[in-house]
This record gives structure tokens, sequence and C-alpha cells, in this order.
């Protein structure tokens, strides 16, 4: 039997971290994996320009996206802002008028309020026409942004990691992660004491989690001391929302699946701005408001996304290889939400129309690990008024009139693909490690933790346990959705395990008493003030 120590060791390796000096970062509560912001292409004219604007009391303009990267990064600069004017103002696109990025009416009022000085997070990186639009209006232009550069970039003082010629060392930092580093760099030029740049740590550290990026690296060293702080309860208004959904420790996860959801809400079914001036107020009232409606706005999101769900599945059929569907009643700000629900269970590419007046369709897409939509959809692109993503998601606008074509296309797109490689579509199950029941111990369990957070690139570890009876089966939740039962070995050694959402579908695997393979998660579980491990079952095999 293997013990804790020697079954992290080995997940470690299996994520090549083998050194011991890699070992020690990784696990530290301190880590030291961080990199001089000057680093970044352009970042030293980026704070000329800002620290002189503001200096000569110029109006400052900050303006981000409606996601929580875009929320948090507005927040993050704006601290800094708040040191050096009183002169400067954000300003976030509506999702349902505007859509993301620059676009030339936002400029064109954000100038006639006397912005000098644009300052983009989170966006801008390919918006050419839109930054000399605003330079031709007599605005100076700061662009930083984490998405890929492609094609023009924009003709501005530009930072952004992926950025050509850029040689900072870590490129996969959120668009929070950006505006971070200009705060240390700004910090280090004015000589500012270093809680400037603890204060947004917990800012940074939502927005990194929220927007999917890699959590390894300097991105697990901003996260490791954000949710410290965090859990601190350092900032009033974070401190109300954990409350309010009854978060009592907050990990990469509760973020993932807490917090950033209801910044996300905002944006989705209302404005962003309400997200933004709970963390920008330090009015308690204020604060309390926008808790709730926070936290109402996500209630209504979770309702109108279950319900869209349900009516889209529905319009599944079992012959499409890539899902493409047109509706007319799915709330816009859910759209993407929902295509990826329909995409986790039927493990297919799916898109999601819907109407946007003048004969358009808006569509959005999710994919699967072996499908590049944006690849997929780049080779159709003549089929797009407007059309951008990456691998795993899309989103476009397109003439009614091309949809049957884009249906077409996209299943003849998947089902060459099949003929290349009938088992491309196959879910793909992989484990890092062996495991025997007995081995499902709190030690382990604990012994995992140290892994966190988790995230992109540093999931919580899979395991496979091989050849064990299920006993014991108990069936729970509305609808006995869910099933607690114990995996017992051929030495009669059991751990206990818990499968959620699937247990109808595994009901005569759950029942049958033949031997079966489970995959699945090793966790805490706390009972009466008791501590005991337990196996989450992802699948059974």
């Amino acid at each position: 039997m293997k013990t804790a120590r020697e079954i992290t060791e080995r997940i470690l390796r299996e994520r090549g971290i083998v050194s011991q000096e890699d070992i020690s970062e990784f696990l530290s509560d301190r880590p030291q994996r961080t990199y001089d912001p000057f680093l970044l292409l352009n970042m030293e004219a980026g704070v000329d320009l800002l620290l002189s604007e503001a200096e000569a009391g110029h109006r400052i303009c900050i303006y981000g996206d409606y996601d929580a990267d875009g929320v948090t990064s507005i927040c993050v600069l704006s601290r800094i802002l708040s040191m050096l004017t009183d002169n400067f103002t954000y300003y976030i696109p509506s999702r349902f008028d505007e859509g993301y990025g620059l676009n030339m009416d936002a400029i064109a009022e954000i100038r006639r309020a006397g912005t000098d000085l644009l300052v983009t997070v989170d966006c801008g990186s390919v918006s050419y026409d839109e930054v000399e639009y605003a330079k031709a209006l007599g605005m100076k232009v700061i662009v930083t942004d984490h998405h890929n550069v492609e094609d023009v970039k924009a003709d501005c003082i530009l930072i952004n990691p992926k950025q050509p010629g850029c040689g900072y060392p870590f490129k996969e930092l959120a668009g929070c992660g950006v505006a971070f580093k200009m705060v240390q760099a700004i910090c280090r030029r004015k000589g500012f004491p270093k809680s400037v740049i603890n204060d947004v740590l917990d800012m940074t550290a939502i927005g990194t989690v929220g927007d999917i990026v890699s959590l390894i690296d300097e991105n697990r060293t901003i996260v490791k001391y954000g949710l410290d702080r965090i859990n601190k309860g350092r900032r009033k208004s974070l401190k109300m929302l954990t409350e309010a959904i009854s978060l009592k420790t907050v990990t990469s996860e509760s973020i993932a699946f807490g917090i950033a959801p209801h910044i996300n809400a905002a944006g989705r079914m209302a404005s962003a701005r309400e997200a933004a001036e709970l963390f920008l107020s330090d009015d308690s009232c204020l604060m309390e408001e926008r808790v709730k409606r926070l936290v109402a706005l996500n209630s209504k999101r979770k309702k109108a996304q279950e319900e869209a769900y349900s009516r889209c599945m529905e319009m599944v059929t079992g012959d499409e290889r890539f899902i493409v569907l047109r509706t007319e009643d799915i709330h816009e700000g859910i759209a993407g939400i929902v295509a990826g629900k329909i995409k986790d269970t039927e493990n297919r590419p799916v898109i999601i129309v819907t109407p946007s007046g003048e004969g358009c369709l808006k569509g959005t897409g999710r994919s699967i690990e072996n499908v590049d939509i944006f690849v997929l959809l780049k080779k159709h692109d003549e089929l797009f008024l407007r059309f951008g993503g990456h691998r795993s998601a899309c989103g476009f606008l397109m003439k009614e009139e091309n949809l049957p074509q884009l249906r077409r296309v996209l299943d003849e797109e998947i089902r060459s693909l099949e003929e290349a490689d009938p088992y491309f579509m196959e879910r793909d199950i992989s484990w890092e490690a062996e495991l025997a029941p007995a081995e499902v111990t709190v030690e382990l369990a604990r012994e995992l933790e140290r892994l966190q957070p988790f995230g992109k690139d540093n999931p919580r570890p899979l395991f496979m346990m091989d050849g064990v009876i299920l006993q014991h089966v108990r069936f729970m939740g509305e609808g006995e959705t869910h099933a607690a039962f114990k995996a017992v070995d051929a030495d009669g050694r059991m751990a206990e395990c818990i499968l959620f959402r699937k247990a109808q579908e595994e009901k005569e695997a759950l029942t049958s008493g033949r031997s079966v393979d489970l995959v699945g998660t090793v966790s805490l579980k706390e009972w009466m003030g008791r501590e005991s491990a337990q196996f989450i079952v992802e699948e059974i095999m």
C-alpha cells in the first residue's frame, strides 16, 4: 500500500514537477515565483504616460469587459489610480447593446466626457480601427490585455504578454494579471508601500480563476496570496458577498463556482457596473444593496439557464455530429453557458444562434476537447459578418440565410474527422494514478489539498480504482440522481464513495453486483465534527 506522500509525489511527477526546488515552490504557502513587471513590452512607456497624465490632472478612463476578469481588472487599476488622481472614471460596455471590446460609439461618449487618456483592461489588442478613432478624437491610448494578438494589432502603447516581441517569461496572465503587473510597476516607480500591491491580490485572484487561465507559475503565486487575503476578510465588500452565499473557506473552486458566477451574473442579466460598484464603493449601505442584487441576479440566471437548457435539449437529435440550435427564447447573457452544458451532456460541439435583428443571427459556441471550434469556423468565415473565439469557444454574427449552409458544412467537417479517426469523439477519461480502496484516507485527502489551488493545468487529481464491487448502495436527492455506496476490493477493504447527478443513468452498474472500475477524486468529508475521506466518482466503467 502506498503512503499519502508517495501518491502525491507521483501526481507531481506526472505534472512535470520533479526537482526538489520546484516541488518546494509548488507546495509552499509563500511561493516566490513572480517576474519583473518591466519585462512586459511597453510597460515602461505605459507607466510613463499614465503618470504624466495623472500628474497633469488630465482625465483618465479605464475601459473594461463585462465578465469577472474585466470587472476585477477595473478594480485593480482603480486602486492605484485613486492614489494618483481624483480625475478618473471607468466604462464597461453592455453585453447586449455593445458586445465585447472597444466600440466607436463608446469611444465618442468617453471623449465627450472629457477623457484625455483611455486605458483598456482585458481587451483592445486587435482593436486597430477603434484605437485610431480614439486617437483621431484627441485621446491617448494604453491597451492592457492578455488575449491572442492576431492580424493587425492596435497602434498604441500595447501591454500584452502574448504580443510578438514580448519577452515576459509567463504568457498566461489574465487581464487582471496584466493590470496587476501595471500596479506593481507604478508602485516601484513611485515608491509606494507593498501594502498597495497586497490590497489588490484578492481581486486579481478572483479574475484569474474566473477567466479560467492556467493556474501554474506566476498565476499560482497570485492566486495563493489572493486566497489568503480573501480568507482573512480584508475587503469588506467581498466579505459581505462570501457571507451572503455561505462561503466559509474560499478556495479556487469556490471562486469558480461561487464568487465569479455572481460577478458574471451582473453582466449576463443586467449591467456589469453593478458588480464593479460593489467592490469600488466605501458605502456599507450601497455594498449591501449590491450584494443582494448580485445574489438575486445569479438566482435569476440559474433559473433562466435551467429552463433554456431543458428547452434546447428537446431540440437535440442524435443525428447531428455538430449541434446547431436556433432559438428565439433564450436570454442572450446565458446562451454560452447553456451551449457549454449541452456540450458536456452530449459530448458534441454546440452552437446556439438567436435572432439579432435586420435578418441577422448572433451565435455562441462551445466545443469538446478534440475539436478546435475556432479553426473549424475560420475555414468558413465567408458565412459570418463578425467572428471571433479560440479553441473551445466562439462568437459570431451572420445572415440568417446562411444558417442551413453553416449546419451542413459543420456536420461535414465532423464526419470527415470521424472518417480519419472513428474514436476521436469519444470522451477522454484519463487518470494520474491507481488507488486501492484502503488508500482513500484522511491523510491522503489532506495531502492532496496541498496541491491547491486547483484549476486549469492543475486540476484536482483523478484516480482509478479498478476491479471493485459496489455494496450498500443508497440513492439520494430529488429524483434519486445521487448515490452513496461502498467500493470493496478482493481483500474486503472498502472506501466510501459518492456519485453526483448520474445515479439514474448508472443504475444498472450500481446495482448489478458485478466488478467495475471507478474514476474519481479524493475529498475530505466533515460530519458532526468528524473528518473522513470519500471517493467522489466521476465515471463508472
